[in-house]
């Protein structure tokens, strides 16, 4: 750890510093409650292209790792702001991620988890002392009372994910009629999974897809190539769906334990083949055959997309952004909320 470090009735926080890249690693993946954006390429990534410093920190009890939560620092104008996950890039979840604590009884596990929240809390007041903290949690982080008992301000948002675990069969036939026949299309096509080329074609049709609409868009194909390349093998995964030699669209797919987050892409077509369904069937398929157990539609807020992914049976899950600022500061919620 770095030489700060804030004691929290025997958990102590501070900096991974000390920690190399395979053993945060090592315990991003013995979280149950970590996705693929916890990744320390992942974190470095978001920091390169965030124009931020992250801020990785761990607790410990004694010598046992009781939590991982990275924090990207902002200063603009004068004022520090801090974030998890970084601001604009579209990460989709990150904040806390618990560890050892379900062998815990509920007291405990919830005093832990509290305790092990104010820590990170505390540490990032002394250090960064920001105007504005935004945290959004991953769906598998449930209790976020901690963060509302100082004063954050909670905000329920929504996913859907489909359960893959039944096989292919019982999968198809939980869609609705239409997504079947979609699926079962006839055509001249080929849906494969692709590399670096791939990547710049989908990020490109879904910017020019937002430009249309004047709509912002923050990702770009330099920011999801580098996370290509520093992230596992595997982890990194685009589809894509091409049409007389062309790639007529396509999904980002991020994968990490048990879950494959739908992550970029979809962008609108004007082919006659239902791309999109198609491109989500292989992807789900392919994720099945490897034993992934659920495919994260990511995102289920904007009421114009919910119809096409409630088609696929989805389960609803809920996750939360957690925000602390001064009046003036909270305009940024406005904007920040938007890169869910």
């Amino acid at each position: 750890m770095s030489v700060t470090i804030i004691d929290n009735d025997g958990i102590s926080i501070g900096r991974a510093t000390e920690l190399d890249h395979h053993d945060w690693d090592d315990l991003v993946e013995r979280s149950p409650q970590a996705s693929v954006f916890h990744y320390r390429g992942s974190l470095s990534t978001q920091a390169d292209h965030a124009d931020a410093r992250v801020h990785p920190l761990v607790g410990y009890k004694g010598q046992e790792p009781v939590g991982l939560l990275p924090v990207f620092e902002t200063r603009k104008g004068g004022m520090t702001t801090a974030f998890s996950p970084a601001p604009s890039l579209w990460v989709s979840y990150l904040g806390p991620a618990l560890l050892n604590h379900r062998k815990l009884k509920r007291r405990k596990r919830e005093r832990r988890n509290r305790r092990f929240v104010e820590g990170c809390l505390d540490w990032v007041e002394r250090e960064l002392g920001p105007k504005y903290v935004n945290v959004r949690t991953a769906p598998s982080y449930r209790d976020v009372r901690p963060f509302e008992w100082r004063d954050f301000d909670i905000d329920v948002r929504h996913t859907y994910s489909v359960d893959l675990t039944p096989g292919e069969e019982d999968v198809l036939m939980s869609f609705s009629s239409d997504a079947r026949n979609n699926i079962r299309t006839e055509g001249d096509y080929r849906v494969y999974e692709g590399g670096r080329d791939e990547i710049r074609t989908i990020i490109s049709q879904v910017r020019d897809r937002h430009d249309e609409q004047g709509e912002s868009y923050g990702v770009t194909p330099a920011f999801v190539t580098d996370l290509y390349e520093k992230l596992p093998e595997g982890t990194v995964r685009p589809y894509a769906c091409e049409i007389d030699g062309e790639v007529a669209g396509g999904m980002v797919v991020l994968e990490s334990g048990d879950t494959a987050y739908r992550w970029q892409g979809g962008a609108k077509h004007d082919r006659d083949l239902p791309v999109n369904d198609l491109v989500d069937w292989a992807v789900m398929t392919d994720a099945m055959d490897r034993g992934v157990e659920n495919y994260d539609l990511v995102g289920a807020n904007e009421q114009r997309l919910c119809g096409y992914k409630a088609k696929f049976g989805p389960r609803l899950r809920s996750y939360y952004t957690m925000e602390k600022g001064s009046r003036v500061t909270n305009a940024l919620s406005s904007v920040y909320k938007k890169f869910r």
